[in-house]
């Protein structure tokens, strides 16, 4: 009889070893669990720690409220200003309701990937290139919306959604790249135009000052003849201003009667005579007659008559 109630007894506590084996149930510290007791769900969700439920009755399905980073694979799509466009983003999303998103959706993963591939095309289709360029803030934001609004009811909460990577046909990109180049180049064109107005503006005003100082402009050209002989040179080219020679010209006038200390000379007047080119105009001014001049010009008549 004690041999039975000793088997007994170890049967019992043989079976309650193994119930207790299958009731026992961890939850993690990020996890929630909900439980299912023949297919009805039960209110209380279990927290983090040890736990027990019915074997065999009820079901412990365990929910990981950790954010999850999930990659939306690239969709193709055409923008309303028909650029064909590849852009894929990312998603990050947490769970807020552990029953939710058990009982609301078979798989909130995938249908949060679903979402959010089907809302990344909608985007696309209705912005333009440039905004997917440029206006990512925006466009997030939207995205971003347009997904968290199913979401909501399934117990998942979207926290952040990223587009990582518009990809644009070669074709677009050398576009683009013209274009860019063109706009650079236009501005590069008005800044030039612009330096030169306002060096035109400056050299104008320089060259009314040393108009008003003759020696500036000679000044100027030895500070250029230095800066070009600094450079080691074997040839110089020296640019000789006409301003230069206006600047001599007037001066010359007024150093020709500081030089001989009289009045200037007077002018020399030419007789008809030397203008016809007679030989009498040729005779030093000694006094003598026309008629001795003609003698000493003739000798050999004069000798003859006297003999």
């Amino acid at each position: 009889m004690v041999e039975e109630l000793v088997a007994a007894g170890v049967a019992v506590g043989c079976a309650g070893a193994v119930y207790a084996l299958a009731a026992a149930r961890v939850v993690k510290q990020y996890e929630r669990g909900v439980v299912l007791r023949l297919g009805r769900l039960q209110r209380s969700v279990r927290g983090p720690g040890f736990t027990m439920i019915v074997p065999f009755v009820d079901r412990l399905r365990k929910v990981n409220m950790q954010i999850v980073t999930m990659p939306v694979p690239a969709q193709d799509g055409i923008t309303r200003d028909n650029v064909t466009v590849r852009v894929d983003a990312v998603i990050y999303f947490k769970v807020i309701d552990a029953s939710e998103a058990v009982i609301q959706v078979e798989d909130y993963r995938f249908a949060v990937s679903q979402m959010a591939q089907t809302s990344l095309r909608s985007i696309i289709g209705k912005s333009d290139l440039d905004d997917l360029l440029s206006n990512r803030e925006k466009l997030n934001q939207g995205l971003e919306l347009m997904i968290d609004s199913p979401a909501v009811g399934w117990g998942v909460q979207i926290d952040r959604v990223e587009i990582k990577d518009v990809s644009l046909p070669e074709t677009m990109k050398r576009s683009m790249a013209r274009q860019a180049e063109a706009d650079r180049e236009r501005r590069a064109r008005v800044i030039n135009a612009d330096a030169e107005l306002q060096a035109s503006k400056k050299l104008a005003e320089a060259a009314h000052q040393m108009a008003e100082e003759p020696a500036a402009l000679q000044l100027r050209l030895l500070q250029t003849v230095v800066a070009v002989a600094a450079e080691k040179n074997s040839t110089l080219v020296l640019p000789f201003p006409v301003e230069l020679l206006r600047f001599l010209e007037r001066a010359q006038p007024a150093q020709q009667p500081g030089a001989t200390g009289g009045a200037p000379p007077a002018a020399v007047t030419e007789s008809p005579a030397a203008v016809t080119g007679s030989p009498a105009a040729a005779l030093p001014d000694s006094g003598a007659s026309p008629s001795e001049a003609g003698e000493r010009d003739a000798p050999g008549a004069s000798r003859t008559g006297q003999d």
